[in-house]
This record gives structure tokens, sequence and C-alpha cells, in this order.
């Protein structure tokens, strides 16, 4: 079985932390994802993404999922719970009544699509995941932490050569399995 790490390297400057996420773009440190890397920083900082390249935003997917779902669900949901009347009188009526059944489920499609989206970002930003042991609270004051998850023992040494060739202050380190 492969061990799996998860390496935090601190840096005193935004300089330093740029280039070597910048050098892991150009593949300077083979096996090493840009997709696995996260910047922690104590100020938002709007240049990073000019670094680390767009990343991939699934919040209006869950909406949209959700909205469908209301809409599609909710009108299923009342026509069936009309449909099981037959049996009773209904005096001429339509037995499931198309134009109160819009207007519920367009409320639905607002529910349930508020619903998946609060669950998209739940799950998205990663708020009910375990956090790791590696965090300085350094990060919170004035270092810039750059975390690289999933790696393996070899990329772990070309990772931490990686960030002493940039001037990295600490290394944290951390067996996942």
């Amino acid at each position: 079985m492969h061990s799996q790490f998860r390496i935090l390297g601190l840096f005193a400057d935004f300089d330093g932390a740029f280039a070597a996420i910048a050098d892991i773009r150009r593949f300077k440190a083979p096996g090493v994802k840009i997709d696995n890397v996260t910047l922690k920083s104590p100020i938002e900082h709007p240049e990073i993404e000019e670094v680390l390249g767009e990343r991939p935003v699934h919040i209006r997917g869950w909406a949209f999922i959700g909205a469908t779902f209301g809409l599609i669900g909710s009108f299923v949901f009342f026509a069936g719970a009309q449909a099981n009347f037959l049996a009773q009188y209904r005096g001429g009526k339509a037995i499931i009544t198309v134009a109160t059944n819009i207007v519920l489920s367009y409320e639905m499609l607002i529910l349930f699509g508020v619903l998946f989206t609060l669950a998209g970002f739940v799950v998205g930003a990663r708020l009910m995941r375990k956090k790791g042991a590696l965090y300085d609270t350094a990060i919170s004051v004035d270092q810039i932490g750059i975390l690289i998850e999933d790696l393996n023992a070899d990329t772990l040494q070309t990772t931490r050569a990686l960030f002493h060739s940039h001037g990295v202050l600490d290394i944290l380190e951390e067996e996942i399995t």
C-alpha cells in the first residue's frame, strides 16, 4: 500500500509562493497536479488566479439540478396526490388542476434550487470535511501557505526541494494513509 502525503510550505511573501506555484505549473515538480494546490493567505489576493488558473465552479450545476428536481418532482408529487382522490366526487372539476400546480411547482423550483445551492456550497467548500493537522497560526497573521495534497513519497521529495529553492520558511508534512 502506497502512502499519501500532504505538505504545507510557509512563505514570507507572495513572490516566493507565486514562484513556487508557477514552477508547479511548469511541471518542475513531476507528479504534482495544480488542482491539488491550495493557497492559504491572511488576505484576499486576486492575482492568484493568474498563477493557479481558473478553478471549476460547480454551484451553478447544483442550483440547476435542484431547480429541475423541484419543478418536475413537485409537479409529479402534486399530480399524484390529486390523482389519489379519484374515488371522491369532484363535481365536474378536473382531477389534476394544472394552473394551481404550476404556481406550486414554481415555488418548489425556487425552494429546491436554493436548498441544492446551499448543499453544493457545503460540499464544494468542504465544510463538513475533517480538517487535517496541517495548519499554522502564522498563516492567519502574515505568512502565506501552500498546501499540496495527494503526494506520494517520490513527489514529496521533489516538492520539498521546490519549496526550498523558493525560500520556504517552514515545511509541515502529514501522512494521510
